[in-house]
């Protein structure tokens, strides 16, 4: 990662941050190149301290794969998923690592005309521990993790089931132990039929990789709701949550068109365009007008939402008082305090239940 953000020169550059930064205090200079280089996650260090009870943020992996949609439910649809996948790869501990060169082969691949109905993309076969009976149990493989800078090689099969517990290169005490933030399972587990690294992976369509392929990879969506049934989520959450959910699988299946099909759509539709590929200004008006009438819920979209509908919004009274800034005296507040405090509910609470 390193060697590959420092081919460039950075992007950006701040008057004022250059010379005058301390390197041995700051990361400005590295956050310069680190911050402007990114495809579909980012790789966060931990910024410095200053002080030292200031709170520590750890190591983070700051997901960049968003665009902005057309409407407000979209934008919570995906945001909403991408937030439930990171608690999802954070407690069923998945392994989702797949070779730099197949992420940028996948990101050449999404730029292709309707990608994300036809396209395959490569995507980790096994995210999780195999267990016999499993593609690729029993096979030969080397562990792209290491300890203490070597590879490990071992063999799964039936006459060597404790394996995963007993490994020569780890503690036998436990086999949920952490080295290096990596458990005892995910450092040792066989990835695929073959066994070797590159075998972990393979082309998948954006449908296999949302909802399953085969018995070996069970979809992102079953996983997102394997978790929230773990959690126990309450209907009335699991209820939206479901709407995001077939609203992301029909846009992955095809049954609903994306954002870029509908646009190259409604250009080619336009009765000024000449397929000359030259997108006039008339068009670029009446584009831009038809993705507000969208977004506002004005102007249906099924091809694009299926059956979801968009509430019309408004701009007229918005507020209708204005939000002051102005600060209260303490009479006021007092005033109000003792407003609220009469009402039934605190009335019938016991005193020393609300008296700080």
């Amino acid at each position: 990662h390193i060697a590959h953000i420092f081919v460039r020169d950075p992007l950006v550059i701040f008057e004022g941050a250059i010379e005058e930064v301390d390197d041995e205090t700051q990361t400005e200079h590295f956050e310069s190149i680190q911050s402007t280089n990114w495809q579909s996650v980012r790789w966060k260090p931990p910024p410095p301290r200053s002080g030292p009870n200031d709170p520590h943020i750890g190591w983070r992996t700051e997901f960049r794969s968003m665009e902005i949609q057309l409407t407000d439910f979209e934008n919570a649809a995906f945001t909403t998923f991408i937030t439930l996948l990171t608690r999802v790869i954070l407690t069923f501990d998945l392994n989702l690592y797949i070779p730099l060169s197949r992420v940028d082969a996948n990101m050449q691949r999404a730029h292709g005309r309707n990608a994300a109905a036809r396209g395959k993309f490569f995507f980790r076969r096994h995210m999780a521990p195999l267990e016999k009976g499993d593609d690729g149990f029993g096979e030969q493989y080397t562990s792209m993790f290491s300890v203490n800078g070597k590879k490990m090689a071992t063999v799964y099969s039936e006459n060597n089931l404790d394996a995963l517990n007993n490994n020569t290169a780890h503690s036998a005490d436990s086999d949920d132990s952490m080295e290096d933030g990596v458990s005892e399972k995910r450092r040792v587990a066989p990835n695929a039929s073959g066994g070797a690294e590159e075998n972990s992976y393979e082309e998948m369509t954006m449908d296999e990789i949302m909802t399953g392929k085969g018995d070996y990879f069970p979809g992102l969506i079953p996983l997102v709701y394997a978790y929230l049934d773990h959690i126990q989520c309450d209907s009335v959450t699991m209820e939206r949550m479901t709407k995001y959910l077939d609203f992301i699988e029909k846009r992955a299946t095809g049954q609903l068109i994306t954002p870029a099909t509908w646009i190259r759509n409604f250009i080619r539709s336009h009765e000024d365009y000449k397929f000359d590929s030259v997108v006039s200004d008339s068009i670029a008006y009446d584009l831009m007008v038809a993705c507000k009438e969208i977004g506002e819920g004005k102007r249906a979209a099924p091809e694009l939402l299926g059956d979801i509908e968009i509430k019309p919004i408004s701009a007229s009274d918005a507020y209708v008082k204005k939000l002051e800034s102005k600060r209260v005296n303490n009479g006021q507040i007092i005033s109000l305090l003792e407003r609220y405090s009469e009402r039934k509910a605190f009335a019938q609470t016991k005193p020393s239940e609300y008296q700080i």
